[in-house]
């Protein structure tokens, strides 16, 4: 079981994990030992509050795929079981972050004395330019 919060957890049957294969350069066991775990885990079948569900649905993640799964593959150490600790505990922070409030933006003016210096700018600038120009007689 899976603790998210106090009040919301996963159930084992919820999570789909199964040893793979790690790509990428190793030694002698790479090619017969299957360290890597893939983590599947259905967002609309799963037992979460339908707020989390649906924070989860809107995420823009690559990891989501269109039928509403989310897939994770841990291959960073090398045993079996620390892959899957791993697996478990970075789809606990990807609930956590995405049922997250979002920070509402509050729109904000720029000071007197920010557009002073802006205008005292662009004369200068403007200046400077104008000084380069040919003398007409």
């Amino acid at each position: 079981m899976l603790v998210i919060s106090n009040t919301v957890s996963i159930s084992d049957w919820e999570v789909d994990i199964t040893a793979i294969r790690a790509q990428g350069a190793g030694g002698q066991n790479v090619n017969k030992v299957s360290s890597a775990i893939h983590l599947r885990f259905d967002i609309q079948r799963s037992s979460l509050p339908a707020f989390y569900k649906e924070r989860l649905l809107k995420s823009n993640d690559q990891r989501i795929t269109k039928d509403g799964q989310l897939i994770i593959k841990a291959q960073q150490f090398r045993t079996q079981q620390q892959n899957k600790e791993d697996a478990l505990a970075r789809l606990k922070t990807f609930i956590i972050e995405a049922t997250r409030p979002i920070k509402s933006r509050k729109a904000t003016k720029p000071t007197r004395a920010s557009k002073q210096r802006r205008l005292q700018q662009k004369s200068q600038r403007s200046e400077v330019k104008s000084m380069r120009k040919q003398i007409r007689y």
